[in-house]
């Protein structure tokens, strides 16, 4: 594996989970309308550019928001982890332990989905729902596109994201995990623009969740104690199917 990271990183965790407790009492404060305010300025300034004038904006965005949209960002992610597999200078068993990685992901990602849905009993409808005036993709293009969500918080596809995004960064190194991250970006944009999520629905209600719950998995054995566990099941496997000489 390309990353330099050490099993168990204590000082990393306390600084992740604190930068995360710190999100959710800035959101939380009476005093402090940050998120509320901010949200606001970036609905009302993206908002007005969705208009009949602007039609090259709206196709982007609405195209952007369309199912077909999501599958195009999974072809990216897949794209960006044959990517870091291939970075990996291990030769031997680098597909198997790579899909070792890939599960260790896969399962992390659905146990924290899990866990939010558990604990997380807030929730709030989208911008394009909260006031009436908004102006809306769904009714300014004649093809399938999303626009609205009745419950927005958390933006639980922001946190597949960074879920992704943190495990490259943590198996495969700063360079991938930078795109990573980038992708974190790019493709939490379009829910945002459309008016489908708040700006906090992601960077706070998202953020917030990965900052807590991911650093005890990877920056603690767990992580690659499980794909490594996975990776010599798959190897074990292989063994047993291939055709004896």
């Amino acid at each position: 594996m390309l990353s330099k990271h050490p099993d168990f990183a204590p000082a990393r965790l306390l600084f992740y989970n604190l930068l995360g407790i710190a999100l959710i009492l800035g959101w939380w404060s009476p005093n402090l309308l940050i998120w509320e305010a901010m949200d606001d300025a970036i609905f009302f300034t993206t908002n007005a550019w969705l208009h009949e004038g602007n039609m090259a904006w709206v196709h982007l965005v609405a195209l952007s928001n369309n199912r077909a949209f999501d599958g195009i960002s999974l072809l990216a992610l897949a794209a960006v982890f044959l990517w870091a597999m291939r970075r990996d200078p291990r030769a031997e068993h680098r597909w198997l332990r790579w899909g070792g990685i890939g599960l260790t992901l896969l399962l992390t990602a659905g146990i924290i989905n899990r866990i939010e849905a558990y604990v997380v009993t807030y929730s709030h409808a989208s911008p394009t729902l909260v006031y009436d005036n908004a102006n809306r993709v769904t009714e300014l293009v004649d093809y399938a596109t999303k626009a609205v969500s009745a419950s927005s918080f958390p933006g639980d596809h922001g946190l597949m994201l960074m879920i992704f995004a943190a495990f490259m960064w943590r198996f495969a190194g700063r360079r991938v995990g930078l795109v990573g991250a980038a992708l974190v970006v790019l493709f939490s944009a379009p829910r945002i623009l459309g008016g489908a999520h708040w700006f906090s629905d992601i960077y706070f209600g998202a953020l917030a969740i990965a900052l807590i719950l991911l650093p005890w998995v990877l920056c603690t054995p767990l992580a690659p104690r499980t794909a490594a566990a996975i990776t010599r099941g798959l190897i074990a496997l292989q063994g047993r199917l291939r055709p004896a000489r």
